[in-house]
């Protein structure tokens, strides 16, 4: 849905959400359950952040998160659901020998898991957040891109924490420095279909396979393309070494990681992804960081943990809080 140009008058939803990755569609979903009114922003083309999965030459590609597990009984119960309807399925339980711990994935990509989560939440992209103010009547207002300003009772932010604090900073005080100066592991990626087979073992994933590379997929083992198709994530070392390089280098060195697991196939075609806010280095120890006077939480995969279930948690106890927040000024 794309939002029209103008002012409202007053607070239009009771909770604005900037990030439209898991931590804020889980909140979202939340809100809603909660009885509150919701809109999601995002500058993204479509939802999911990380959770994202690529059609290319027949090919079904996840390319950001490959896979989650499950610890905590928040997010077993949504596997639970999501099993029961056939979106989910194990795909093995370690790569390295069986660790107990199943590794989940959507049986359409991972990204599915993100369209299910916003199914029926009033989501607005591409819609790129540039400026924020809290006003004199104490409501937000985010400006986006297209020059729309939306106004609510509170808000949450769950992108990446050096965007948000650029978001924020001017209207709150006393913002943690120790969050908003941690810096971000980068990724730098190669999606290959190929024409045949990959040497890529059974059951499809390899951690740290050989120097500069962190993961390894074939999309194909893994049950979700038609076609035998790669994933080969680069390591944060390697990735940051090269981040600034040329494209066409990278994207050479790239092929050169990535050859040991083509094995006799061919490349059919080829793409590069970079995540810039790939993996936080240092989570904050709370699952979301909260402003009372302002009625701002902040959320996402920064503070409750890098890995999909962090970002569910995340999402989970920043939805408490704003509800908390909003139910207070009534």
């Amino acid at each position: 849905m794309t939002s029209r140009p103008g002012r409202a008058p007053g607070p239009e939803v009771d909770a604005l959400i900037i990030g439209a990755g898991l931590s804020g569609l889980v909140a979202a979903r939340q809100l809603l359950a909660a009885g509150l009114s919701v809109r999601v922003l995002d500058k993204g083309r479509s939802v999911g952040g990380r959770l994202a999965t690529r059609r290319m030459a027949g090919a079904v590609v996840d390319h950001g998160a490959q896979f989650f597990t499950v610890r905590g009984p928040s997010l077993s119960a949504q596997v639970d659901d999501w099993t029961s309807r056939g979106l989910v399925r194990v795909w093995c339980n370690g790569f390295d020998g069986d660790d107990g711990h199943p590794r989940y994935i959507g049986t359409a990509g991972m990204n599915s898991l993100a369209k299910d989560l916003a199914a029926r939440v009033d989501i607005r992209v591409p819609s790129m957040a540039v400026a924020t103010r809290f006003d004199d009547l104490g409501h937000w207002e985010v400006t986006t891109d297209d020059g729309t300003v939306h106004r609510s009772a509170s808000l949450l932010s769950t992108a990446p924490v050096p965007q948000s604090f650029s978001l924020v900073f001017e209207s709150v005080e006393g913002l943690p420095r120790e969050v908003f100066d941690a810096d971000y592991d980068r990724t730098l990626g190669l999606l290959v279909v190929l024409d045949g087979p990959s040497a890529v073992p059974p059951p499809g994933g390899v951690q740290h396979p050989r120097p500069g590379v962190a993961f390894v997929a074939d999309n194909s083992l893994k049950g979700i393309s038609p076609v035998p198709a790669l994933t080969v994530h680069a390591d944060p070392e390697w990735s940051l070494d090269r981040w600034d390089a040329d494209a066409d280098l990278v994207e050479s060195e790239l092929h050169q990681l990535a050859e040991p697991f083509i094995g006799q196939a061919s490349i059919v075609e080829a793409q590069v992804k970079r995540w810039r806010f790939a993996t936080p280095r240092q989570p904050w120890s709370e699952r979301c960081w909260i402003d009372d006077g302002t009625r701002l939480v902040l959320g996402g995969d920064a503070f409750a943990g890098p890995r999909f279930e962090g970002a569910w948690d995340s999402g989970v106890a920043a939805a408490e809080a704003v509800v908390t927040l909003c139910r207070s000024r009534r």
